[in-house]
């Protein structure tokens, strides 16, 4: 396969790259992906001037050109998907049914949002005094700033982007490092749709770039996705300037299984949730919290499972789990192994690097028995294909060691008893609740968030992702 060079994206041209930095394909770590450019503040000062230049225009464009626009691009993405999402399990480790899968998803974004685009947001209300008309307007802020993960490479910058450009605002996007071809791509395919120069722009490179975004004092506002040790730092940063900024910093997703669930069904949804996309997912239910009249029964089920799956090449036609993305995540998700064991937990299934006959990130997924609450693979997000399992006695156990910890991304319960169900929706403390279903697993037309640790500012997606991206006027008319 061959090796790409890329560059940055600024002002409407693809700059020239000096190849500092390097992807590699964690399927096989001697398959170089890209090579791009370490960025820098010089780079991000020319995007945020190009995006600066291009905003009056862009703002003040028809909306059907902003519409027009994005439908191109969800047209393109669509026409495009399998090389693209060919090139996303390629890059990223995903398999490649995942790789389109998550290629259509950003096309159905672009495609939701230029319909968005068309949508009168403001109201027209009655004025407490005689002879006065009152309206509100929602107004583009400005040029937004977008800090991207790698385990969604496509489908997060389109959800960023997509809203961005709909209700006005000009872009400059700081992709991930372990993933720039494929936002090279994303790129390429909306530069291809015509976008106006200075309207969407991307810069390449490590932390240097994302901090120059955030600290910029012209970018009005901030889109963050990642670890919550960053995103403490982006918040703090964009706020010591008043710019506006919007955070989702992952999750330590609980699944709860009550005893009077259906076993296949819960082992079913705890695998899916907890393993699939290499348990790389914000949402993935990484621990599940077991009614004790069915947790031995449950744990080995579970664990027979997870020793079925095939872990192999991302691009392989029988692959089901795919590597992890990185070499640094594959060690972490070892550590948190190693870690779990030193606490008391056993290791029911997995826990191992998977050889294969080309090197890779492989793991083979891993379930990990016998723990408590307080133990740190219950508090810390692992991000890998790592799933860890805690018993309860009663439902109200259940409840309560689901609330514990610093996230609140998803939630989700296996249960056929209405009263616990209608219970758990009430009080769980997470931005989403998932019902005999995994708690990986959103449409593109709804908010996206959760709380506490997990989430700061306006949610994201669908129709919510409006408050974020404008801000109201109030007109007052009088006679």
């Amino acid at each position: 396969m061959t090796t790409q060079t890329l560059g940055h994206y600024i002002g409407g041209e693809f700059t020239s790259a000096d190849g500092a930095l390097a992807s590699i394909n964690p399927s096989n770590t001697a398959d170089v992906v890209a090579r791009f450019p370490d960025g820098g503040a010089g780079d991000v000062a020319k995007a945020v001037n190009a995006a600066s230049e291009a905003f009056d225009g862009w703002a003040s464009a028809s909306p059907e050109v902003r519409s027009d626009l994005l439908e191109k691009i969800a047209s393109a993405i669509f026409d495009r998907s399998a090389e693209l999402g060919e090139l996303l399990a390629r890059e990223e480790g995903k398999t490649r049914a995942e790789g389109i899968g998550e290629t259509l998803r950003a096309a159905r974004i672009f495609r939701y949002f230029a319909g968005e685009a068309l949508r009168r947001h403001g109201l027209t209300l009655d004025s407490t005094r005689p002879g006065l008309d009152v309206s509100t307007y929602r107004e583009a802020l400005g040029v937004v700033g977008l800090i991207t993960p790698w385990n969604f490479p496509i489908a997060i910058p389109a959800w960023k982007a997509a809203p961005a450009m709909a209700f006005g605002n000009t872009v400059v996007l700081k992709p991930a490092n372990v993933t720039p071809a494929v936002a090279h791509a994303l790129t390429q395919v909306i530069h291809e749709a015509g976008v106006p120069a200075g309207v969407f722009n991307m810069v390449l490179g490590q932390g240097d770039v994302g901090r120059a975004i955030v600290d910029h004092a012209d970018v009005a506002a901030i889109s963050f996705t990642g670890s919550q040790s960053v995103g403490a730092q982006v918040g703090k940063n964009a706020m010591a300037r008043q710019a506006r900024v919007q955070m989702e910093m992952g999750g330590k997703n609980p699944l709860v299984v009550l005893a009077d669930s259906d076993l296949d069904k819960a082992v079913a949804i705890a695998a899916d949730g907890g393993f699939f996309q290499t348990g790389q997912r914000c949402t993935a239910s990484s621990r599940v919290i077991v009614e004790d009249a069915i947790h031995d029964k449950f744990v080995e089920a579970l664990a027979e499972r997870s020793k079925s799956i095939k872990v192999g090449p991302a691009l392989a036609e029988d692959t089901q789990v795919g590597p992890a993305s990185s070499e640094a995540q594959f060690e972490q998700n070892l550590r948190y192994v190693g870690i779990a064991r030193d606490e008391g937990g056993r290791v029911a299934a997995g826990g191992d690097k998977v050889e294969l006959a080309d090197p890779g990130f492989f793991m083979q997924p891993t379930v990990i028995a016998d723990t408590n609450p307080d133990m740190r693979i219950n508090n810390e997000e692992v991000f890998g294909p790592v799933v860890s399992t805690v018993r309860v006695e009663n439902y109200d156990e259940a409840l309560d060691v689901a609330n514990r910890g610093d996230f609140g991304l998803s939630a989700g319960i296996v249960s056929n008893s209405a009263k616990h169900i209608r219970d758990f929706r009430k009080n769980i403390r997470a931005g989403m609740v998932m019902v005999n279903l995994p708690t990986a697993g959103v449409d593109y037309h709804v908010p996206f968030g959760g709380t506490r640790g997990s989430s700061y500012g306006p949610r994201e997606q669908g129709f919510a992702a409006v408050e974020f991206y404008t801000q109201m006027k109030t007109v007052y008319t009088g006679d």
